[in-house]
């Protein structure tokens, strides 16, 4: 299948996914999982930069449409895709300068660090944004880190689901 379509379809279903299933998840009135963070987690390492910031604002503008949230799924999903290649360094260095990174590979450390290190800064953005005053402070990073991990364990497992099997 080609990347570009194999990255329409994972954005279409992502973004489906997203909006019709944990959208509705409220879990204590306080955790809901953001795995559309895969499709800009997941996109080719030696893909376009530009297409990727294009179709992470495409990605984060549609779900603000439908959540009605005022651009915080945007700001922070473009904030994710800009920091990307950052987040690819930090966690596996050389591997990352040859382009020799797979994401759907088994589970690493590497993997385990880029993962949780992308989710918990795109959670953070978000929730800084939505509640937006310092004296929630508290709340804000309490909220970033439940959410954080509840995301990681879904998007594991969307991940280990969607993953091509070796023939």
């Amino acid at each position: 299948m080609s990347t570009v379509l194999l990255n329409t379809l994972r954005f279409v279903i992502l973004l489906f996914l997203q909006i019709i299933i944990f959208n509705n998840i409220d879990l204590f009135g306080y955790v809901n999982p953001y795995p559309y963070v895969l499709f800009i987690l997941l996109f080719p390492v030696n893909g376009n930069k530009y297409t990727l910031l294009v179709t992470s604002f495409l990605l984060g503008l549609l779900l603000d449409v439908f959540c009605n949230s005022g651009g915080i799924h945007t700001a922070s999903s473009i904030i994710l895709a800009t920091l990307r290649p950052n987040f690819f360094k930090f966690s596996f260095g050389l591997s990352y300068e040859y382009q020799t990174v797979k994401i759907a590979d088994r589970i690493s450390t590497e993997r385990i660090s880029f993962l949780l290190l992308s989710i918990f800064t795109h959670h953070l953005v978000l929730f800084s944004l939505e509640y937006f005053r310092i004296n929630l402070f508290f709340t804000i990073i309490s909220r970033v880190l439940i959410t954080t991990v509840f995301t990681f364990a879904i998007s594991v497992l969307i991940i280990y689901l969607i993953k091509p099997s070796k023939r």
